[in-house]
């Protein structure tokens, strides 16, 4: 009698064990299927179809962070085109300033209103200068929040009479908004901006 009770405490253990295993396996599996399915959930979100000519073509979004650097420097870029790409225009000189403006904060506006207490402006008008600006390099460290950044960039002034380049090296670090505007498509704003080099390289005279 007592081994009919030992056998059948063995066979409970047994079932037991057997049971929790089983239990085990299902948490596993279920686990694994949420895993599986929410993984292709997320493939199937940054899937992007594209009407091309009449065609449907397929392709995949990255993330925000894999193109961080070239967003920023985009935005840098685009921020010195504006800012520094003028003609000798007072109005489209505004313009162009209003929108390097939205890019940056009162910092560049500062930097603005020194350019025009020294007269930089009416100069480029007056002596019908047209400036345009070549960026070389920009420097970037997304491993710090907010991001520096060193630009370096070659200014080019063209007169009727001759060309005057210039080196011009700027400095600041970009904020991310968290917002994108027609205005400002990157979400960026540059802070702290300043100009640390500002110098006349090269005189070319142009040819008769």
């Amino acid at each position: 009698m007592f081994s009919q009770f030992k056998n059948i405490d063995t066979a409970f253990k047994h079932i037991r064990l057997f049971s929790l295993f089983l239990i085990v396996c299902c948490m596993v599996i279920s686990c694994f299927a949420i895993y599986q399915y929410y993984r292709f959930y997320n493939l199937k979100d940054q899937r992007i179809y594209i009407l091309y000519n009449g065609k449907l073509l397929t392709a995949l979004a990255s993330d925000r962070k894999s193109n961080l650097p070239v967003e920023l420097r985009d935005h840098i870029r685009t921020f010195h085109q504006y800012f520094f790409a003028l003609v000798p225009d007072d109005k489209a000189i505004k313009a162009s300033v209003t929108r390097a403006l939205y890019l940056a904060d009162e910092s560049a506006k500062k930097q603005y209103d020194n350019f025009q207490e020294n007269g930089y402006y009416n100069n480029l008008i007056a002596a019908n200068i047209s400036q345009e600006i070549i960026i070389d390099s920009i420097q970037l460290d997304v491993d710090r929040f907010p991001y520096p950044f060193r630009c370096f960039a070659t200014q080019k002034l063209v007169r009727s009479s001759s060309t005057v380049f210039r080196k011009l090296v700027s400095q600041g670090v970009i904020d991310d908004l968290k917002n994108q505007t027609d205005n400002n498509p990157h979400g960026f704003l540059i802070r702290r901006f300043e100009l640390l080099e500002n110098r006349a390289e090269q005189l070319k005279p142009e040819a008769p």
